[in-house]
C-alpha cells in the first residue's frame, strides 16, 4: 500500500502516520479504499464529466436547491444533457464517498458482525443429490452464534451448487446508522442525501460488508475446525501403546478375505496369510495354529469393512483347543492404512510384499506403538475430522505438522530402533 501510494505521489505525512498506527487489516483497507486504483465506476464516470464540485457542495450542505445548483453543470460536450443527469452523477460520487467513509465502515462492520443473519435456501431444481444438505434447505441463524462445523457445511453446500446463501442484518437499522452519519436537518438537500444513502447502502456498502463478513466467517470456521482436527490427531497419536509384545494383525474383508500377519515384539513381519470367514473351519484352524506358533499376546483388527464380523469370529474361537490363553482382541482405527501401504515408506520397508500385507502390518503396529506408526503418514490422510478438505489447507497442514512434532517430542524416541520418519 505504501509503495503504491508513493509511486502515485499520494503519500502525505498525515496519511503515512495513519497507516503506521493501524493494527488490523480491515482498517488498513478502509484507509486505502479512497486511493485504490478502481475499475471504471459510476462515480468515476461522473468525475470525468466534471461533477465532483457539485457533489461536494451538496454533500457539505452548501446549496439550498440541488436542482438549481445542477443547472450550472449542464455540458453537452461532456455528456451532461440536463440538470437531472448532473444530479444523478453527483449522487453517484456522494454514494462512493459514503461507502468509503472510515467511521461508517467501522460502525457497519460492528453492526453486521453482531446482527447479520445467515440464511440458506435450496436452489430450485437441485433436489436430486442435495440429500446430505437437507437440514439447510430453509435455514436461518445469527452469524454471531453459528458453530464452525455448520458454517463449513453451508459453504460446502453453496460451492457444490445446492444451496443459496445470503448474509444480511435488518436493512432498516443499517440505514438509520447511515442517516446518523450523513443526514443533517431537513430540506431539499437532506431529501437528496437520504435517497443517496439508500443507493449507497444497497449498491456499495451492503455487498462490501457481506463479502468481508463471509471471509471473516470462513476464517473463524477454519480456525475452530483446525483446532478440533489437531486435538483429534493428538488423541490418536498419544493413544497408549500396547508395547513390545508379539501380536497378530487382521485386515478384514469379505470378498478378498482377511489378510493376517504375525509380528515380533519389535514389529518385524514373521508370517502372513489369508483366511475367508465363509470357510470357518479352515479359518479357525489357521488362526489357532499361527497364534500358538508365534505366542501371540493380542490381535489387532482393522475397523473397516467386515471388522465387526471378524472380531466376533475371533471372540468365539476355541482357544483351549490349542492350549493357549485367549489373546486380547482390539479394534484398531485403520484410516490411512491403505495410503501407507502404497507409499514410498512402505515400499522401502517391504519391497517383496504386496499392499495388502503392508496394510495389515500397519494395523498391527498401530496397536503396538500408535505414535511410531502414524508419523509415517501425512496427518491429513488419517481422517482427523469432518470437512477437513474445506478448511485452509496450508493452515491445516501447518497445525497438524506442529501437533505431530509436539507429540513426538513429548514422548521421546528410542534412538537405536526409531524409524527415520520418527526421528
Amino acid at each position: 500500500i505504501l509503495k503504491s501510494l508513493t509511486e502515485r505521489n499520494l503519500l502525505s505525512e498525515e496519511l503515512q502516520i495513519k497507516i503506521a498506527a493501524v493494527d488490523n487489516l480491515n482498517e488498513l483497507e478502509d484507509i486505502y479504499l479512497p486511493y485504490k486504483v478502481k475499475r471504471k465506476t459510476r462515480a468515476g464516470q461522473a468525475r470525468e464529466k466534471g461533477l465532483e464540485p457539485l457533489a461536494l457542495a451538496i454533500f457539505q450542505y452548501k446549496v439550498k436547491s440541488p436542482l438549481q445548483a445542477a443547472q450550472e453543470y449542464i455540458n453537452s460536450e461532456l455528456g451532461v444533457k440536463d440538470a437531472a443527469q448532473a444530479l444523478a452523477g453527483a449522487k453517484d460520487i456522494i454514494a462512493e464517498w459514503m461507502s468509503e467513509d472510515q467511521k461508517l465502515r467501522k460502525a457497519m462492520r460492528d453492526y453486521w458482525s453482531k446482527k447479520a443473519l445467515l440464511t440458506s435456501k435450496l436452489i430450485k431444481g437441485k433436489e436430486e443429490g442435495a440429500e446430505k444438505f437437507k437440514d439447510y434447505f430453509d435455514w436461518s441463524e445469527a452469524v454471531a452464534k453459528a458453530p464452525s462445523h455448520r458454517l463449513l457445511a453451508l459453504f460446502r453446500g453453496e460451492s457444490e451448487g445446492f444451496l443459496k446463501l445470503s448474509l444480511a442484518p435488518d436493512d432498516e437499522e443499517a440505514l438509520i446508522i447511515m442517516d446518523n452519519h450523513f443526514l443533517k436537518g431537513k430540506g431539499e438537500v437532506a431529501e437528496l442525501i437520504e435517497v443517496t444513502i439508500e443507493d449507497a447502502y444497497d449498491r456499495l456498502v451492503a455487498p462490501s460488508m457481506e463479502s468481508e463478513l463471509r471471509a471473516e466467517l470462513k476464517k473463524r470456521a477454519d480456525i475452530e475446525a483446525i483446532k478440533i482436527f489437531s486435538k483429534n490427531l493428538r488423541e490418536l497419536l498419544m493413544s497408549p501403546p500396547f508395547g513390545q509384545k508379539s501380536i497378530m494383525a487382521l485386515d478384514p474383508g469379505f470378498r478378498t478375505g482377511c489378510k493376517i500377519v504375525c509380528l515380533s515384539s519389535q514389529g518385524d513381519l514373521l508370517s502372513h496369510d489369508v483366511i475367508y470367514l465363509h470357510q470357518p473351519d479352515q479359518a479357525s484352524a489357521k488362526l489357532l495354529e499361527l497364534a500358538k506358533k508365534y505366542d501371540v499376546c493380542a490381535i489387532a483388527v482393522g475397523n473397516g469393512t467386515a471388522g465387526r464380523e471378524s472380531e466376533k469370529f475371533l471372540q468365539e474361537l476355541n482357544w483351549q483347543a490349542v492350549q493357549i490363553e485367549k489373546p486380547q482382541i482390539v479394534m484398531v482405527n485403520e484410516s490411512g492404512a491403505s495410503i501407507y501401504s502404497a507409499s514410498e515408506v512402505a515400499r522401502e520397508e517391504f519391497p517383496d510384499h504386496d499392499i495388502t500385507v503392508r496394510g495389515a502390518v500397519s494395523i498391527g503396529r498401530r496397536l503396538m506403538d500408535p505414535l511410531a506408526e502414524l508419523v509415517k503418514l501425512d496427518p491429513k490422510s488419517i481422517g482427523v475430522g469432518q470437512y477437513q478438505h474445506d478448511v485452509d489447507q496450508n493452515e491445516l497442514q501447518k497445525s497438524l505438522d506442529e501437533t505431530v512434532v509436539s507429540c513426538v517430542n513429548a514422548v521421546g524416541v528410542e534412538l537405536n530402533t526409531a524409524s527415520k520418519e520418527l526421528l
